[in-house]
């Protein structure tokens, strides 16, 4: 082989090696470009099925029962063991009203039922001795006198039973104590106020008793059920807290057909081209909430229901 064809040769090598080497770095870009294409289709079904396919709303807010005590007697504060926020178990004494005029009474009330048994008894003996004499020595109209009476200091004893009963309940209620776990919340009442019945004084956050409602659009109700899971972010914390859905509310407020003075619906005259989806309550019962992660009552949260795969009919 001469040095012509020689060197040919490698001019052409080099030409087929150049052009592969230009078609390999043409094709990097298509892969790459077919590759973020890949990425984008996953991340976009991804946030079509967290965002449309699973129904999720961040109108949510953490509730909880609040239990408000009411004194059922009156009386001055003599003793609070508790302060704003405090924890308390069930039973434990929240407030003391002063007993002074409550003991008397019960007092009063034992001695009324010792006196009144007194009576009873005396006068049911002296009914029975009536019985027993005969018809020459006691009268018909005298006996039937003392068996009335009788039965009339009877129901007396009876009565200042009940009184008696009325005045150790009252002393009772001097006490006011936690009827749940929870906290002592709001506490605006301290040792020395005048507290009246029926007046709120006291109230406790059922500790047990926290559930999420979530506001969902009518448009996503067909997708939950009872019984679906249910995922919950509290605003400021990005921790999860797991629970179910136990419920849908059937019934919210409308503002047209509300009557006026005269009984008539109260129709809105003005309808507009956009049509807002209205939204409903479903309750979420808490299943798990995570160490860190504090429930206030009136908390916003974001959620997220995963619905079941439905039965085939």
């Amino acid at each position: 082989m001469s040095g012509v064809e020689a060197k040919s040769q490698s001019t052409n090598s080099a030409d087929i090696r150049g052009k592969a080497q230009r078609r390999r770095v043409k094709i990097v870009p298509v892969l790459i470009t077919l590759t973020m294409v890949g990425i984008a289709i996953a991340l976009g079904r991804a946030m079509w099925d967290a965002y449309m396919v699973a129904p999720w709303t961040r109108d949510s807010v953490v509730r909880a029962y609040v239990v408000t005590m009411a004194p059922e007697v009156s009386g001055r504060i003599v003793e609070m063991p508790v302060h704003d926020n405090q924890f308390v178990h069930k039973g434990d004494m929240l407030m003391v009203i002063d007993p002074t005029d409550y003991r008397i009474a019960f007092e009063l009330a034992e001695a009324g039922v010792l006196q009144a048994k007194a009576t009873a008894e005396n006068a049911q003996a002296m009914a029975e001795r009536r019985r027993k004499l005969s018809d020459l020595a006691e009268t018909v109209e005298d006996r039937q006198t003392h068996e009335a009476i009788a039965l009339a200091t009877h129901a007396q004893h009876r009565q200042a039973i009940t009184q008696l009963d009325r005045a150790k309940v009252n002393l009772e209620r001097t006490e006011i104590r936690s009827p749940v776990n929870g906290w002592v919340t709001n506490l605006l009442a301290q040792q020395g106020d005048y507290a009246n019945v029926g007046q709120n004084i006291i109230s406790v956050v059922d500790a047990d008793s926290y559930w999420v409602d979530a506001y969902f659009e009518e448009t996503q109700l067909a997708s939950i059920r009872d019984g679906d899971p249910a995922k919950i972010r509290l605003m400021g914390n990005s921790k999860i807290v797991t629970g179910e859905v136990v419920s849908i509310a059937r019934g919210i407020n409308v503002s047209n057909a509300q009557p006026n003075q005269q009984g008539l619906a109260v129709v809105n005259p003005i309808f507009t081209w956009v049509r807002l989806a209205q939204r409903v309550p479903v309750r979420i019962r808490l299943k798990y909430v995570p160490d860190g992660v504090r429930l206030v009552a009136g908390l916003t949260a974001t959620v997220q229901v995963d619905p079941r795969s439905r039965p085939s009919k």
